[in-house]
């Protein structure tokens, strides 16, 4: 039952007094509401954000977000086989940089190099490394200006539509996908931040 949905009469003494009968939402404490309120964000936030993660610890994301000085390869993280190194601005070193293998586009022969706009890692101030991490680090690490980038929350959503990070669902042959669509993950990124960007333990 509703506010207002019901309304009687009480009579005597020549006075009509008006009795509401209110529904039992509406008779909780407003810290009760904001509290369950608040629980359900904080349960969809940590749902949105397993469903982010499972793309990021995928291999198309793990091998550029390592903690080496290298980039990794294939689904089972091995090193690089050219053993390049990240270099300053996540480019190569100046012997070796990336775009003498990696052009703009994939290689079409099996397991040859594949190809992006800008292809690089993320540079050496900033990089982004998560492999190894929990799913509560890892989600801390991706709201650390000082680790993500210098990005805020926003700025991920735009990062993630970049040619080189859209590569991951286009990888080229022999290369296995992310556990989601782009726009699915996408999707799920925006969920978890709308619902305050929770972080597991």
């Amino acid at each position: 039952m509703t506010l207002l949905s019901r309304r009687f009469f009480l009579f005597g003494a020549g006075v009509c007094l008006p009795v509401l009968f209110v529904g039992p939402s509406l008779l909780l404490p407003r810290s009760s509401v904001f509290a369950q309120t608040n629980s359900t964000n904080n349960e969809m936030s940590l749902r949105a954000f397993r469903a982010v993660a499972s793309v990021l610890t995928s291999p198309r994301c793990l091998n550029c977000h390592s903690s080496s000085d290298g980039p990794l390869q294939g689904d089972d993280n091995h090193p690089h086989a050219m053993n390049v190194r990240r270099g300053v601005d996540g480019k190569g070193s100046a012997a070796l940089r990336c775009f003498a293998c990696h052009q703009t586009e994939n290689g079409k022969a099996l397991h040859s190099p594949p190809g992006a706009a800008d292809w690089q890692l993320p540079p050496l101030k900033t990089p982004m490394a998560w492999k190894s991490l929990s799913t509560g680090e890892l989600c801390r690490t991706l709201k650390d200006p000082a680790k993500n980038g210098n990005r805020s929350l926003q700025d991920l959503i735009p990062h993630m539509d970049t040619s080189l990070v859209r590569w991951a669902w286009n990888p080229g042959p022999g290369r296995s996908l992310p556990p989601l669509s782009h726009d699915e993950f996408v999707s799920r990124l925006k969920e978890w931040i709308a619902t305050g960007a929770a972080c597991p333990e």
